[in-house]
């Protein structure tokens, strides 16, 4: 008789843990760790390596040394609640009450995680968008739901109607959507938001919206909001974060906003994972969610430059890119340079041509694409000069030898 605890089994069932329950490094930590040992240009984990604008720094220092080190209300400051608020309404045209449909979270991922463990019982679809993002199958697995797939099919990386329909149905209880995607790059069609929504709607759903690039989309596009749909309205859960927009991954400060009653059930796990989080970091939020449209738009096209660079760079290479509309990543397929197993490759740019990666197949274990083996996906959220030595280093890819 095994002696694992149920978590144990649950993760070993969905293939993130090895044997005798001890856990896998994540591919983000593996190629870190490779990226420092052989002093690569590191663009597989997705952190920036700039910090905040000054006056954010500084009100988190203000904060602490005013005091602001314990305990903050359990839905988080009320001040950062209603700057979340302004910012929906500012950017998204949503009106949310500050005191009972915001909720502050420690980033993103406990905001994930308290939402599917308020809503998802044992045996319940979640429909998710394929590759996604490596914590969703692991935190849908911990509630005991079961994760169906939306693949991203072709060079855009879309959905397709039919692939929608048959994802979404009478036993889905979430459809947890990540848009703009991490970590295609791709920004999905608004028609095929539509269709998603309506189909959450027709089968009383609730809608998850994953929308922490909201300020990464580029070219002139437009990011539509899963709330601002008509079908979305009354059943989403928009769930957002200060670390990719005010370059802070270490605070772990994020949000959720959404109708109350929902809003309320996740607060009553929220409360038992981390209790709170980030007294003097809240306020600091706060100024950056006011801060002007300068400071949106400059950040939006610093990063579309860069995109612009490496998407460049990757293409000289020889690989085959695909488009990256939003958030900082690209996704490049090695195939044209006769590679078959983007796992394997990912670990020999890092040790011969010094650029780290993460392997497309890591955000979709169970894909039997050619396209997604093949390929490799890389953050540009890197300063000017760590891209350019990037597309630099990448000049000597022909000597892989394919």
């Amino acid at each position: 008789m095994s002696n694992d605890a149920p978590w144990t089994r649950t993760l070993r069932a969905a293939g993130l843990i090895g044997a005798g329950g001890v856990p896998r490094p994540t591919i983000f930590a593996e190629m870190s760790a490779l990226a420092a040992r052989y002093d690569a240009i590191n663009l597989g984990q997705g952190f920036p390596d700039e910090d905040a604008p000054a006056s954010v720094l500084e009100a988190a220092v203000t904060a602490i040394r005013s005091g602001v080190n314990q305990y903050p209300p359990g839905r988080g400051e009320p001040d950062l609640r209603a700057a979340i608020a302004e910012h929906r309404l500012r950017f998204r045209g949503d009106t949310v009450d500050p005191a009972t449909e915001v909720l502050v979270t420690a980033g993103a991922t406990e905001a994930l995680a308290a939402t599917l463990l308020a809503l998802v019982e044992p045996g319940d679809e979640v429909a998710v968008l394929e590759p996604a993002y490596d914590a969703y199958a692991a935190l849908i697995a911990l509630a005991g739901g079961h994760m169906v797939r939306i693949p991203l099919e072709g060079r855009d990386q879309q959905p397709t109607v039919a692939a929608i329909d048959a994802a979404i149905g009478p036993r889905t209880r979430i459809v947890l959507i990540n848009n703009p995607h991490n970590p295609t790059g791709t920004l999905v069609a608004e028609p095929l938001l539509e269709r998603i929504a309506q189909r959450a709607a027709e089968n009383d759903a609730v809608i998850v919206a994953d929308e922490v690039y909201e300020h990464l989309v580029y070219d002139g596009a437009t990011f539509t909001s899963m709330a601002a749909l008509a079908a979305g309205r009354g059943r989403t859960l928009v769930i957002s974060s200060a670390a990719k927009t005010f370059r802070v991954t270490g605070w772990k400060i994020g949000w959720i906003t959404g109708p109350g009653d929902l809003i309320d059930a996740v607060t009553a796990v929220k409360q038992f994972l981390t209790y709170v989080n980030g007294a003097p970091f809240q306020p600091a939020v706060s100024v950056g969610l006011r801060l002007g449209d300068d400071y949106f738009e400059g950040l939006r096209d610093a990063l579309q430059r860069r995109r612009d660079l490496l998407s460049a760079g990757l293409a000289a290479a020889g690989f085959a890119v695909s488009p990256s509309r939003g958030s900082y990543f690209v996704v490049a397929d090695a195939g044209p340079l006769g590679v078959n197993d983007g796992d394997a490759f990912a670990r020999e740019l890092v040790r011969d041509i010094g650029v780290a990666s993460i392997p497309l197949i890591a955000f979709a274990p169970g894909s039997t694409d050619t396209r997604v083996r093949r390929s490799l996906r890389f953050a540009f959220c890197r300063s000017d000069a760590a891209v350019d030595e990037a597309v630099r280093r990448l000049r000597g890819i022909g000597r892989l030898g394919g």
